[in-house]
């Protein structure tokens, strides 16, 4: 018994035949546009595909050609416009060679990513972008280059996997963020990070992130060459929605050892931790200054503008997708295809000296 709400069955190959008055092979042949078929079947079938309102189905197109044109695409957080703009990128650049694109979202959980993974192999797509939820713990994605699927990394390298990355080198604009910190004055800097550990950080410790493991590294640098203590105390993991990041940064402010500087990991961090400083009522940049990592518009609208470390986040995207799609297409890689992918400091009002700047400059040497 079927009603209006019932499913409308697929038309099938054998639909447009029957319609079309030839036979199934023939009709499969014009649909696919492969093997010899004369124009008069070509045109009824295709006719008759129209007015039926027909369908390929893609799955058994691909078990057929073992080609799915799609790319799957693996992303910890899309809620992060970090990952939106960068999936943007992919996207832009999929869509003019040809490709469509499945995003999956694993909310930095390794567990999810593998199962994302899978599914996107089941789903027969040509290769996969994935921006690793852990660069430790990377057997699933060494199963994926094994298997000789295409597979690129974005955002985050993996240990032991030889595969092409597009990431920025984080270490070195940590180290020159941080100094620009160190030089106005400022001796207790803090960290905030969503990346999840098993407790408070200790120096060198194993992060699940090498984009995080190397912000500490180049942040430890600077400290360093300026014959600093870096405040360990000061660097805040496991920062997961905003109630708790505004809990850190609440208590990043409180005594007389507060922080007089916060480095925010991303944009959504940043957010959380400015309306902390505000609800405290404080202000920035002359009770704390806030430096964040990625250039967002709204960064420029605050009072003040932010100082910002500027990713070129969309065309790391467009380079992952282009280093993808020649991989699929089999042609051999030449030149770069895009600009380098260097981050730069932008400079703005966010960052002033601390108030006990004198006494901090005294007791640094």
């Amino acid at each position: 018994m079927s009603t209006d709400g019932s499913r409308r069955r697929d038309v099938t190959v054998a639909d447009v035949a029957k319609a079309a008055q030839v036979s199934k092979a023939q009709a499969a042949r014009a649909l696919g546009n492969y093997g010899a078929v004369s124009e008069d079947v070509r045109e009824r079938v295709l006719a008759a595909a129209e007015g039926l309102g027909y369908r390929p189905n893609e799955l058994a197109r691909s078990m057929n050609t073992g080609k799915s044109n799609t790319i799957g695409v693996v992303v910890g957080d899309i809620e992060n416009p970090h990952f939106g703009l960068a999936t943007r990128g992919i996207t832009d650049t999929a869509k003019k060679s040809g490709y469509n694109v499945i995003l999956i979202n694993t909310d930095e959980e390794r567990a999810a990513e593998v199962d994302a993974v899978q599914v996107l192999l089941d789903k027969r797509v040509d290769g996969l972008i994935v921006a690793p939820a852990s660069s430790v713990e990377t057997s699933h994605l060494k199963e994926v280059r094994d298997s000789g699927r295409p597979l690129v990394l974005l955002d985050r390298a993996a240990e032991g996997l030889d595969v092409e990355t597009f990431a920025v080198d984080m270490g070195t604009i940590s180290y020159e963020s941080t100094k620009y910190l160190i030089e106005a004055g400022h001796r207790r800097i803090a960290f905030v990070s969503t990346v999840r550990t098993d407790g408070p950080y200790v120096a060198a410790m194993t992060l699940d992130s090498s984009q995080i493991s190397d912000r500490l590294e180049g942040i430890r640098r600077a400290f360093e060459d300026e014959g600093l203590s870096q405040p360990l105390d000061l660097v805040r993991l496991n920062a997961g929605d905003a109630d708790s990041i505004m809990r850190i940064t609440r208590d990043l402010l409180k005594g007389p050892d507060a922080a007089t500087a916060i480095i925010a990991s991303d944009g959504l961090i940043a957010l959380s931790v400015v309306e902390a400083i505000q609800g405290s009522g404080l202000s920035i940049p002359s009770d704390v200054s806030l430096l964040m990592y990625d250039d967002f518009a709204w960064t420029r609208l605050t009072t003040p503008p932010l100082t910002v470390i500027a990713q070129p986040v969309y065309d790391m995207g467009m380079a992952a997708a282009t280093a993808l799609i020649r991989q699929i297409e089999g042609r051999k890689s030449s030149s770069p295809a895009g600009p380098p992918l260097e981050a730069r400091l932008v400079r703005r009002g966010s960052v002033g000296s601390p108030k006990d700047v004198g006494v901090l400059s005294q007791a640094g040497g």
